[in-house]
């Protein structure tokens, strides 16, 4: 079946039932896993207030499929540091380097396993190895932007060119943590994919 171009409603009811207006069926968080996986876009709306709620019931959708055995996609280390991000001056850059990284990745996933199922292929992970590069890259780029824009806090004078570091610089600091942070993530990340790439391939 063809799919539609808007969006199916959803509506979720007090009693936490889902209701697939399109179907005129009730449906679970696993049906609606489902729809995701098969490209099927859908809105959910709360049927009391009418607010859009389909951002906590994707929330939902991901922490059910993490507490599934074997099936976790998010590392505990990539977990704390995106919490670190919320009320950071950092957070309004993350949201769009995650769709980036993702987009891409969802662009040359084809790529990606064709490389790794290959046999003939010595460095299977490279095209990954590569990704992972660029994003850091793109990341670096957007952080240079925003770093020299951070402002100086309400009721205080203009800092002078000579003057010396104290507490007011300390959002400044906590960015360059967070990137630290986020360069080191990366680094090992690389670095297993690296070490993947080099064992040797089971017959």
């Amino acid at each position: 079946m063809a799919k539609s171009e808007t969006p199916t409603t959803i509506k979720k009811y007090a009693n936490r039932r889902l209701y697939n207006t399109g179907t005129s069926t009730y449906v679970t968080l696993e049906d609606l896993a489902t729809m995701v996986k098969q490209g099927e876009d859908f809105l959910v709306f709360d049927a009391k207030t009418g607010d859009d709620i389909t951002r906590s019931v994707l929330a939902q959708i991901i922490f059910e499929q993490e507490n599934k055995a074997g099936q976790n996609l998010l590392p505990t280390t990539f977990l704390r540091q995106l919490i670190r991000f919320y009320g950071d001056s950092m957070q309004m850059v993350v949201p769009k380097y995650l769709e980036r990284s993702i987009d891409m990745l969802t662009r040359e996933q084809e790529k990606f396993r064709k490389q790794m199922t290959s046999t003939f292929s010595g460095t299977p992970f490279a095209p990954l190895e590569e990704h992972v590069r660029r994003n850091m890259e793109l990341f670096e780029r957007t952080f240079s932007m925003f770093k020299p824009f951070v402002p100086p806090r309400s009721g205080t004078a203009a800092p002078e060119p000579e003057k010396t570091p104290d507490a007011s610089n300390a959002g400044d600091n906590n960015a360059g943590d967070n990137i630290e942070d986020l360069r080191r993530q990366m680094k090992e990340m690389q670095e297993r994919l690296e070490r993947m790439s080099k064992e040797p391939k089971k017959e």
